[in-house]
């Protein structure tokens, strides 16, 4: 399988956490793990500032 992308992990931690997702989820590789950590962190980053929508009250102005 070509790479697509070049290994660029900081340190040995890094590798461990994602070998740790990498068998959790059941994936191949290590840069699947890492687009797997990349993603869900973007949802949890987009989810802390999107505006929660749903009813809502509408105040009345005077």
């Amino acid at each position: 399988m070509k790479r697509r992308y070049a290994e660029m992990f900081a340190s040995e931690d890094d590798r461990r956490v994602l070998e740790a997702i990498r068998q959790q989820q059941g994936l191949e590789t290590l840069e699947d793990a890492a687009e797997v950590a990349l993603r869900s962190g973007l949802r949890k980053g987009v989810a802390k500032i999107a505006i929660p929508r749903g009813p809502r009250l509408v105040s009345q102005r005077s």
